[in-house]
């Protein structure tokens, strides 16, 4: 049994019976069937489906974030803002698709030759539950242009948003089939993945998952790419703004109850600005807005599982066993529901449990540090590699010093977050391929060279 649960309050809200093996494989075929006919349609009609994917989600917008708070309990501000950037999405490649893909001739003597791009056929999509619409539509919105279907395995924490995802592509026009959610346990996955008619496969996790994954696809030759964990570095040197780095460090870790991959966690501040830092950081997190996630006004909501909220008490209390100061918060909060004091954690240290682990929640690690090189240094000494943030008024040294952090995108003076125009994705333990972008559409294509003689 798929059971919704509201985690504000610890209830069930809903259960479902797993699609059988005989739903799967029909949801397949049709699949399938869909998308030979879909990759046979001009671009111009496939990205006009994103257009409409839009309307849809512009038009249910309130509905589609009351459904996202209520089943893994993200502040209703932020749902909305979610649902926004999903059709900003659909809007962006029903723009671009058709530049990003378009065929590319190349010089080769006499002969006439392009490199074009064919779509791979149906991809399926393995997404977590923290971003239940956007980590969808950002892969669904490039794939279905290219001219590829989608099979969703979704979090079973969240089913009602993986049934209304594929509610959203069915109005919008959708040929029948050619985007579906499959309610499914989590080992009948590997025989999804091995099945011929999934062409390629799309994870969005923790490492442990990607790993899993990669491993079955690999075994069946087929692509992947994988958006994992991460343990993103928020650097601040002597020199930076410290009032904006401390405004925006809340939000870098804060944001959608510091359950993302891409949050700051690893906060690494040069002594010399380092108390400053702590007690403009420590307060904003103090007034930080705590409770009802329905409420416009809350900023931290609970967390979407109490055994996530159990995992994130255990790396403080590790961490503070080491020797770790807590500033602020470092408790779960009685009551229903599964929250989770907004924490802050200072003189944290390479070793402990906040420094080396992924903290997937609302607790900030401070590191202090002697100077720029060994912030560098500790901002790499980690397995991951997502995102990073740098704060420094001296551009022209930021400039070298992004270039030396290892991370798929590094953030000069501002808030690190995915944008449809620009590629998203890491590498070491984050994973591999991208998402958005120019590069995000050609993930899940053939990029065929075309050759014709005289």
């Amino acid at each position: 049994m798929i059971r919704s649960t509201n985690p504000a309050i610890g209830t069930e809200l809903a259960r479902f019976e797993p699609h059988t093996s005989t739903d799967v494989d029909a949801a397949l075929d049709a699949a399938a069937s869909a998308q030979r006919r879909w990759r046979g349609l001009p671009i111009a009609e496939r990205v006009g489906l994103l257009r409409s994917i839009a309307a849809v989600l512009r038009a249910g917008r309130d509905e589609y974030a009351r459904l996202i708070t209520a089943e893994m309990g993200k502040p209703i501000a932020e749902s909305r803002a979610e649902i926004d950037k999903c059709a900003l999405t659909c809007e962006h490649y029903a723009e671009h698709a058709a530049d990003h893909l378009a065929d590319r001739p190349i010089e080769s003597g006499a002969a006439e030759s392009a490199v074009v791009h064919d779509p791979l056929g149906v991809v399926l999509a393995i997404m977590p539950w923290n971003y239940p619409f956007w980590q969808f539509f950002r892969f669904a919105a490039p794939a279905l242009a290219a001219g590829n279907g989608a099979i969703l395995k979704h979090a079973n924490n969240v089913p009602r948003c993986a049934l209304a995802v594929e509610d959203v592509v069915r109005e919008a026009g959708a040929p029948e089939g050619l985007c579906r959610s499959l309610l499914l346990p989590v080992p009948a996955v590997a025989d999804l993945i091995a099945d011929d008619r999934i062409a390629a496969v799309t994870v969005t996790g923790s490492t442990e998952v990607g790993s899993i994954v990669a491993a079955q696809a690999a075994a069946q030759l087929k692509k992947q790419v994988l958006e994992l964990g991460g343990s993103d570095p928020f650097i601040v040197l002597a020199d930076a703004d410290i009032t904006a780095a401390a405004d925006t460090a809340v939000a870098a870790r804060f944001t959608n109850v510091g359950q993302s991959c891409v949050n700051a966690k690893r906060f690494l501040v040069e002594h010399a600005v380092a108390d400053e830092f702590v007690a403009a950081f420590t307060g904003a997190a103090e007034a930080l807005r705590v409770g009802d996630p329905t409420d416009p006004a809350t900023r931290i909501g609970p967390m979407a599982r109490a055994d996530l909220r159990d995992a994130l008490h255990d790396q403080v209390r590790r961490t503070v066993d080491a020797g770790a100061h807590v500033r602020t918060g470092g408790q779960p909060l009685d009551g229903p529901g599964f929250f989770y004091s907004p924490t802050v954690l200072d003189h944290v240290t390479p070793g402990m449990a906040a420094f080396t682990e992924e903290t997937f929640g609302p607790v900030a690690a401070i590191t202090r540090v002697a100077d720029a090189e060994e912030a560098l240094t500790l901002a790499n000494r980690t397995e991951f590699g997502l995102g990073a943030a740098l704060w420094t008024r001296d551009l022209e040294r930021a400039r070298d010093f992004a270039r030396r952090i290892d991370a798929g995108a590094v953030f000069i003076n501002g808030l690190v977050a995915s944008d449809p125009r620009l590629p998203f994705g890491g590498i070491k333990k984050s994973g591999y391929g991208r998402e958005l972008g120019a590069e995000g559409i050609r993930e899940f294509v053939n990029v065929k060279t075309l050759w014709i003689g005289s």
